[in-house]
Formats: structure tokens, C-alpha cells, sequence
């Protein structure tokens, strides 16, 4: 293994002799020199691993080199070491993305801690997340043997997510398999969770908040506090919401956080007008049959939304100004932003945004994206990517400024389906890949949830003898004709409508402007 070696840049660097005998001592190469001119040559010859530079040396000062150095190597760590307290110089280096800033007189340990903290701070932060995580995962694995409540298990998947996050960042990819194998676990058990208690929730005082209850429960108190910007996010997983978090609290302070459940089917039909209605499926198709559209009716089953949120609002008994806006492409998005300044007279306003659905169904379909969204990590990414530059940050940084409370959610997740489970069913039944309604359907039991009667959790029948099942785990539903080819191309892709943390525990956060 190479030493790595130091440039250390000070007009006065005969009076550090003895940190640099330290940091000899430890391994470390130093090269010295007394000039920001004479470090610049340095530089040019020589690759450095680490620049400690003095601010104030004669001839060209330590923030003139720092800009010269990063146009030199831009990747290059420079830590700044000062004599002087005064902020503008503190806000000069930090704004040049110095790796470290010291403050004379320094000591050898200070030294060696920015050492360390700069080159060593991905192998140490590696060993301390594998260490933590060894210790977390026999925690893990016990919770898994006792949960037995929705409010735990919606603690555990944040808990796994959390941990799938801190070990996609180091280079262990035994610990990220681990740890695949217990999300695999929790889910295989979560399935029989919800199999047992599902209908119940529909009866219980003591029920998760659900698709159905949302807006009640947890929209209707927040409106009382002044206006609102609620955000729906088609189809976002608690792990991309973690994913673009920082984004959205640059502008807001997250002052509240509720993971809630999707209805079943996990599908935007169900679990969105379900939202806004404030109903179940069951009561949607018995209250506005025209506006309810089972999965084998023709046209769209998402275009009534704001009439389903009307009457809502109305039963509530809220007397306020709201607008409902959906926005399906960038052109909309973009003009909804140029216009947002326009709802500022509003109490509620309502963005369904379906960004994130178009980008699951894209992966199918387009080989451009299953290459750029090959597993989670890589998802989770293009999610981040896309609202960086989405007109959606626009419209919420226009909020903030207008000094709307925000709240963002979802309908409901998705998950990448790995496992093939055969189906049969006649001509009428629905063609989603994670449930499937209709007559005579032949399944493996171990694989689903079932609903012999769907009225028994709130779904409608499209006939007499029609009953729903759910795909648990990361299953898929295939049919026996074709099979090897619609295995082959739906295997890795993502989908929504069954049973899993992925798909039913869900994020609901407000948000205060900063």
C-alpha cells in the first residue's frame, strides 16, 4: 500500500517540524513548502492525496491558492488552517468546498483527525455501519418473531429501510445481501399479518390510518392552521421519499411524520379515489356508479378525483377555497408552476403528481430505463434526479415563499417483483400482474391473500361468483399460455396491487416553511 502523502503549505512551516515528525511517525509522507506560488508548482508536478494550507502567507494568500488548487483538481481535499476567527473567511472556504477548517495553533491529534476523517472515512465508516448492522441485524430478527401490530410492523420496514440506505453506501455487499434476506422474511410474515387482521381494520376503533381515512384523519386537523399545498405522489415508496427528503427540507422543517397503509388493491384506481372520496371501493360503486369504474370497464378509472374530493370536503363540513390540479407531463407541470402564484387565495390546494407510476411502468416497457433503474438503489436515484429538476421543487419552493404549510403523500408503493406464481382465470379477469379479480380463479394459496367474497373488505364484485387475490412477498402472477416469455419480461420490474411493506406502509409528512 502507497503512503499517502501530505502538501503541507505554511510560511511559517519550520515551526510545525514536530507535527510533521508525528505524522511521519504514523506513515504519512509530507511535503513542505512556504508560498501559495510554490505550493501551485507542487501541485503540477506532483499528485498529493491531502493540501493543509495557511490562510494568511505573504504573496498570494491561502484563499487565492484554495481557488487556484480546485481549478488545478476540483477532487483535490484542502483543509485551511487560519490564525483568524472572522466569518467572511470561514464563508470564503467553506463556499470553495474546503474539506476541513482548523484554527490555530493546531495540534498533532487535530491533524490526525482531519486525516482520518478525509481519506480514511469511507473504509471506517464501512467497518462501524457492518459492525452496527451485525449487531441490529439479531434485534431485527427477534422483532420479526414478536410484531404483531401494524404501528410495529410500519417500524420495523422504516428500520429495514434505514439500514438497506446506510449499507448501500459502503462496499459490503454480504451485509446488503443479509439484509435483502430479512426484508424477504419480514415480508413473508407481514403477509400473514395482513391475511389475519385485513377485514378487521375496517371494523376496529384501533385500525391504521388507511387510503379511506387519510383525509380525515390526517389532512382535515392540518387545514384548520392556515393554507395548505397538498402533494399526492402517484406511487412513491417510503425509501424514495427518504431518497429526496433533504431536497424538500432545504425550503420546509418536517414537523410531522406518519407512515399510513394503502387499501387493497395497492393500485391507483383503489387506493387514490379512495382518498379522495373518503370512501371504500364497496361504498364508491354503491354511492357514484358513475364515477366508480371496476378493472374490466372501459375508460379511464382515475378522472372523477376532484368530484370524489368535492363531496368529501362537503360531508366534512369544511367551508373552504380548494383547487385539485393532476399533472401527467412536464408541460403541465410547467405551466402549473408559471400559474401557482394564482392559488395563493386558497385554503387547500391539491397536486396529484404521477411522475413516479410513469417511471415504474416505463421500466417495463422501455430497456433505457430497466438499464437506468436496474434495483432499488438505482430507483430511488432516478426518483431523486427527477424531482431535483422537476417543476414540482418550482411549486414547492413557491409555496414556501407564499408561506403555504405543505404536506406530501402517496397512494400507494410498489415493489420489484422477482418470483413467478402461475394463475388461471377466464377472459373477463383483470390483467394487473400483482392481483387479479374474476370467476373460477385457480392459485396457489400459499401465494396470495384471498377475498372469496371482496364485500368482506369493502371491494366491489363485478359478479356474483367473482373473488380477488393478492400476490404477497415479490410474487408476480403469470398465466400458463406464454409463460417463459412473460416471465422473462416482467421479471425485475416494478409493480403494484399486492400485499408487502413496500406497497402498503406509506409516508404521509407536513411540513412547515422555513
Amino acid at each position: 500500500m502507497n503512503k499517502i502523502t501530505i502538501l503541507w503549505v505554511d510560511d511559517e512551516i519550520d515551526l510545525l517540524k514536530p507535527h510533521i515528525i508525528f505524522l511521519e511517525g504514523k506513515n504519512y509522507e509530507v511535503v513542505t513548502c512556504k508560498s501559495g506560488r510554490e505550493a501551485l508548482e507542487e501541485i503540477a508536478q506532483t499528485r498529493f492525496d491531502i493540501v493543509f494550507l495557511d490562510e494568511n502567507m505573504p504573496g498570494i494568500s491561502g484563499l487565492e491558492t484554495l481557488t487556484e488548487i480546485k481549478t488545478m483538481d476540483a477532487t483535490l481535499p484542502v483543509v485551511m488552517i487560519t490564525k483568524s476567527e472572522e466569518e467572511y473567511i470561514m464563508e470564503e472556504a467553506i463556499g470553495s468546498k474546503i474539506a476541513d477548517y482548523l484554527i490555530k495553533p493546531v495540534n498533532p491529534n487535530q491533524i490526525l483527525l482531519s486525516l482520518k476523517k478525509n481519506l480514511d472515512n469511507s473504509r471506517l465508516v464501512s467497518e462501524k455501519t457492518t459492525a452496527n448492522y451485525q449487531q441490529e441485524f439479531r434485534k431485527i430478527a427477534m422483532d420479526l418473531s414478536m410484531v404483531n401490530g401494524y404501528a410495529e410492523w410500519a417500524d420495523l420496514y422504516k428500520k429495514l429501510i434505514f439500514w438497506e440506505l446506510q449499507l448501500e453506501e459502503i462496499e459490503d455487499s454480504g451485509m446488503f445481501e443479509i439484509l435483502e434476506s430479512q426484508k424477504t422474511e419480514a415480508n413473508n410474515q407481514f403477509g400473514k399479518f395482513v391475511d389475519k387482521n385485513y377485514a378487521s381494520w375496517f371494523q376496529d376503533e384501533d385500525a391504521p390510518v388507511m387510503s379511506h381515512t387519510l383525509f380525515r384523519e390526517l389532512v382535515q386537523p392540518e387545514l384548520q392552521d392556515g393554507p395548505t399545498l397538498l402533494v399526492v405522489i402517484d406511487n412513491l415508496r417510503y425509501d424514495q421519499w427518504f431518497a429526496f427528503e433533504d431536497t424538500v427540507t432545504s425550503f420546509y422543517k418536517k414537523r410531522k411524520e406518519v407512515p399510513y397503509f394503502s387499501i387493497l388493491p395497492t393500485a391507483t384506481q383503489y387506493a387514490r379515489n379512495a382518498i379522495f372520496s373518503g370512501l371504500t371501493p364497496l361504498d364508491m360503486e354503491k354511492k357514484y356508479p358513475d364515477w366508480w369504474k371496476n378493472d374490466t370497464d372501459d375508460g379511464g378509472k382515475n378522472l372523477f378525483e376532484d368530484k370524489f374530493l368535492g363531496t368529501q370536503i362537503k360531508r366534512l363540513g369544511l367551508d373552504i377555497q380548494w383547487e385539485y390540479h393532476k399533472i401527467s407531463s412536464l408541460k403541465q407541470g410547467k405551466q402549473l408552476s408559471h400559474n401557482f402564484k394564482s392559488q395563493k387565495g386558497n385554503n387547500l390546494t391539491v397536486i396529484v403528481y404521477n411522475f413516479v407510476d410513469m417511471l415504474s411502468h416505463a421500466k417495463t416497457e422501455m430497456e433505457v430505463i430497466k438499464e437506468l433503474a436496474s434495483n432499488d438503489k438505482a430507483y430511488r436515484s432516478l426518483t431523486q434526479s427527477w424531482f431535483k429538476n422537476s417543476p414540482l421543487l418550482e411549486i414547492i419552493q413557491q409555496a414556501q415563499t407564499m408561506g403555504l404549510k405543505l404536506i406530501i403523500t402517496t397512494d400507494h408503493g410498489t415493489i420489484n417483483v422477482k418470483q413467478p406464481s402461475k394463475v388461471i382465470g377466464d377472459k373477463e379477469t383483470s390483467l394487473n400482474l400483482r392481483y387479479k379479480t374474476g370467476r373460477s380463479l385457480t392459485y396457489d394459496e400459499r401465494d396470495v391473500l384471498a377475498a372469496e367474497d371482496p364485500r368482506n373488505i369493502y371491494l366491489p364484485r363485478i359478479n356474483m361468483s367473482s373473488s380477488f387475490i393478492f400476490a404477497k412477498n415479490d410474487l408476480f402472477f403469470a398465466y400458463p399460455n406464454n409463460y417463459n416469455h412473460y416471465v422473462s419480461y416482467y421479471r425485475n420490474s416494478y409493480q403494484h396491487g399486492g400485499v408487502s411493506l413496500e406497497e402498503m406502509v406509506i409516508p404521509f409528512v407536513v411540513l412547515d416553511p422555513r
